[in-house]
This record gives structure tokens, C-alpha cells and sequence, in this order.
């Protein structure tokens, strides 16, 4: 009996952001478009990522505002708040929102067979291209004794927790530590980052000194460059360092790093290459080794980021269905969601001689003094003719502030073009603008500047002269 399924446009593994984003824009040009998802669509965004850790810092957010500590926080209202935010978030990244949008999903494990042949819940299905989107898991790193603790969660269980940890020791030292360490923190853990280096290694060293001592100041115990040696489980885990300390921990949280979901994909029998670590290695426009499978998020070497997939699996399925090479561009920006937010984008440090950098610090920008919240910076990165090549905001909503910087640095935007235009006041987003103009500014302090300036004031004054001796003569 033929159990195989006529063939289809775009068939796509994997129910995430990038499978989801994915399918929806390969649905919405007028292709068949079969979605298959082994366990629920939304992916960690929705059940372990971006939602509920957010949703956990507003909570620990709240009750650092509230001094709220140990037995002040209600660990059962703060669950309840995170699932609330899931619900409502749910229903968009269901399998109904994904049929109403003309895709038809399956609930399975997809491998593929062949070229252009893949198999579910052992039914053919047969394509004309293939979007794989099956996203990461969080990975453990090899340190002995780590295994047998306890109670070891990472970014994706650590939602599987009934109450809230009473000594919690994390191991990293970037974003989902620090994230997690403080709002935990604030909660009523007691809470030590273990880092291998510094804290948010990637980020501006300023931006993560701000961040360090916003963690110290929430009661989190930071020790950098730490080596974790061993992890001894008697009547209790304890975490061993390089330099002799000893931890205790009721809940040890990995957040050291994760790893593609390419096995038992079959992927070897359909030419795809992997590189090292398992990931879909892609072209610019997000195309395997085989012309006719495509691949976008977490499952390729590119940086770990919701809305990264997104926009990568629309310009992906666009290029399937359409036979397109549209490439992605390589302005990535990043949100660290700490207390203060870190945001990045592009170039962070000056790194040769063309290179300049303007920076407005918190501390004179109006609506931060009103808020009283100054602690932070916004630091623009500029290259030649004042083209702004990236910076760093640090400071409440950064995340926002960076969305006009990301532009302008996508577009090639000068200071000069960023500071002519009206920006409302007040707002976190003057620090932008005024560094911006700051630059701007500075370029009139050149001896060719002075001179051109001096003899235009210079021609303007003699025709002013000029027009006051005709009104006065007629």
C-alpha cells in the first residue's frame, strides 16, 4: 500500500520560530507547504526560551522593586505567572494558527529517505525543497560528578522546578547565567555564577562591568575566570574549583552552551554537510550543500537569536519556493535582558585607526535623571564620512533604543543623517541622538571645517550687508 504523500513545494522539519516563520511565508506565496513538529510548535522560544525567562525576570524585577526576599515571594505566583504568559502567547504559534495560514502540520519525526524523499510516522513524503528548522538543546559540559547530582537543570528544565532554589550555583558566565542568576536572585536564591572567563565575554568590557556590579548589588556571588574541576555528590553537591573553593548548591544550572538537533535526521542521504558541531552549514542565502534543502536557526552556525530565525527562515522559504538567492543580512543585533539591559549591535570597539566612538553616558540624559536610573551608556561605533558601524546601550529598554541604531548601521546611516532627524524628548533614545550629534559636531573642529565655516559666515554676512544698503538707499 502507497502510503506516501503527493509531493509538496516546501517541506519543512522542525515547529520553532524558524519553522514556523518559515512555513507561513512558503504558505503565503502559494506553495503546498507541509509542516512536521515532533513534540508541540513554538519551540524554545515559547516553552523554555524567550517567554518564560522574560516573564521571570518582570517577576524578579517586581520584587526587587518590593524588597521582597526568601519567604516574600510567592514561587507558586510566580509559576502561575509564567504559564499565564505562555497561554496567551500560544495560540499564535499553534497548529490551528499554522492551518488557517494554509499549511498543513504533522505531528511526527521527520528523517529524510532520499533526495527529495522523507519519511514521517512511516509515511513517504515526497518534496521539491526542504527547509530544515529543528533548532538546539542545551548541552552539559563534561565535568565529573556533574551527572550524578541531584538536581542539574539547564535553560530548558529549569521551568520544571517546583519552589524556588534556596542556594542555586550556576556554571557560565553570558547571557542565559546572568539573566537567569539575577532574577533568581532577586527572588530569594542564593545565587554564585561560576564563569570560565569573564561575564558576558561577547559585550563591551564597560556594559559588563555595569552588569557585574548590578549582580553583586542583588546579593549574586560572581567569580570569574573559574575553572569547575569536579562536582562531589555526598549529602549534598558540591562544586569543586581550579583554585580550591567549594560550593554548595541545592539546584546547579548549566547554561554553558548547546548543540544542534541534526541526528538521526539523514541527513547523509541527501548530501548535507555539518560542520564540527553538528550544525547545517549554509550559504548567504540559507542553502545547504544540496540545492534543494535550506536551512534557518539555531540548526545553523549563525547566532542563537529568536528573531534571527525568524528573518533567516522567511528569506530561506522565500528563495525556495520562488527560486530566489536572496542573502541575509549580517547585521545581527543582540538584547542581553539583565538589570541593566545590554544591547549590541555591529562593531563595539574601536578596532583601527578610521574607527572613533561617541559615547553620552546616562548620568546627562534628562529622562534617565528623571527616572533615576543612570547607571548605563549608549556608545556608538563611527568609521569613514561618519557612517555608523555599531555600538552598545546599556540602561532600562535598551532593547528598544537599539532598534534605531540597528537600522543605522543596516543602512549605512551617518551621524549626520541620525542627529538631523527630530527625535522625541524626553526619552532613554536622547543618548543616541546626542552622540550622534556629538560626533557630528566634532567634525566642525577640523582646521578645513573652520575655514570653510569662517568663509561662509564670512559670505553670508557681506550679502546681509549688502541687502540692509539697498533697503536703505530705496
Amino acid at each position: 500500500m502507497d502510503r506516501s504523500i503527493e509531493i509538496v513545494d516546501l517541506l519543512v522539519i522542525g515547529g520553532g520560530t524558524a519553522g514556523i516563520v518559515g512555513a507561513k511565508t512558503a504558505a503565503r506565496l502559494g506553495a503546498r507547504t507541509v509542516l512536521v513538529e515532533y513534540a508541540r510548535t513554538g519551540g524554545d522560544c515559547l516553552w523554555t526560551g524567550c517567554v518564560p525567562s522574560k516573564t521571570l525576570l518582570s517577576a524578579g524585577h517586581s520584587a526587587s522593586e518590593q524588597s521582597l526576599t526568601g519567604d516574600g515571594t510567592d514561587f507558586d505566583a510566580v509559576r502561575h505567572r509564567i504559564s499565564g504568559a505562555i497561554a496567551a502567547i500560544e495560540p499564535a504559534d499553534s497548529p490551528e494558527a499554522l492551518e488557517a495560514a494554509g499549511v498543513t502540520v504533522i505531528s511526527g519525526k521527520a528523517a529524510f529517505t532520499a533526495p527529495g524523499e522523507a519519511k514521517v510516522n512511516g509515511r513517504t513524503i515526497r518534496f521539491r525543497q526542504a527547509l530544515i528548522a529543528t533548532g538546539s538543546a542545551p548541552t552539559l559540559p563534561p565535568i565529573p560528578g556533574l551527572s550524578d547530582a541531584p538536581v542539574v537543570v539547564t535553560s530548558e528544565t529549569i521551568w520544571d522546578l517546583q519552589s524556588l532554589p534556596g542556594r542555586l550555583v550556576v556554571i557560565g558566565g553570558g547571557p542565559i547565567a546572568c539573566e537567569l542568576g539575577q532574577a533568581l536572585a532577586r527572588l530569594g536564591s542564593q545565587v554564585v555564577i561560576l564563569a570560565r572567563s569573564t561575564i558576558l565575554p561577547r559585550e563591551d568590557r564597560d556594559a559588563a562591568a555595569l552588569v557585574l556590579g548590578s549582580l553583586r548589588s542583588d546579593g549574586v556571588r560572581v567569580i570569574e575566570n573559574a575553572t569547575v574541576d569536579r562536582i562531589s555528590n555526598g549529602d549534598e553537591p558540591v562544586i569543586h574549583t581550579g583554585d580550591g573553593q567549594r560550593f554548595s548548591a541545592d539546584v546547579i544550572l548549566a547554561a554553558t552552551g548547546r548543540r544542534a538537533r541534526t541526528r538521526d535526521l539523514g541527513l547523509d542521504l541527501v548530501g548535507v554537510d555539518c560542520d564540527e558541531s553538528g550544525q547545517v552549514v549554509v550559504d548567504a542565502a540559507m542553502r545547504s550543500s544540496n540545492p534543494a534543502v535550506w536551512a534557518a536557526g539555531d540548526v545553523t552556525p549563525y547566532p542563537e537569536f529568536t528573531h534571527l530565525a525568524g528573518t533567516h527562515a522567511s528569506t530561506a522559504a522565500s528563495n525556495a519556493v520562488l527560486g530566489l538567492r536572496r542573502k541575509v543580512s549580517g547585521v545581527v543585533p543582540r538584547v542581553t535582558f539583565t538589570s541593566p539591559e545590554v544591547a549590541a549591535v555591529g562593531l563595539t570597539t574601536v578596532t583601527g585607526r578610521s574607527h572613533s566612538s561617541s559615547t553620552i553616558q546616562h548620568a546627562h540624559t534628562d529622562r534617565a535623571i528623571t527616572e533615576d536610573q543612570t547607571a548605563g551608556f549608549t556608545r556608538i561605533i563611527i568609521g569613514k564620512g561618519g557612517r555608523i558601524l555599531g555600538g552598545t546601550i546599556v540602561g532600562p529598554r535598551a532593547g528598544e533604543s537599539l532598534a534605531e541604531l540597528t537600522l543605522a548601521v543596516d543602512q549605512g546611516l551617518s551621524t549626520r543623517t541620525l542627529a538631523g532627524v527630530t527625535h522625541p524628548y524626553p526619552t532613554f533614545n536622547d543618548a543616541l541622538w546626542n552622540a550622534s550629534i556629538a560626533h557630528a559636531r566634532s567634525g566642525l573642529d577640523s582646521p578645513a571645517a573652520k575655514v570653510a565655516v569662517r568663509a561662509l559666515a564670512g559670505l553670508n554676512r557681506w550679502r546681509n550687508d549688502r541687502l540692509a544698503r539697498s533697503r536703505n538707499s530705496q
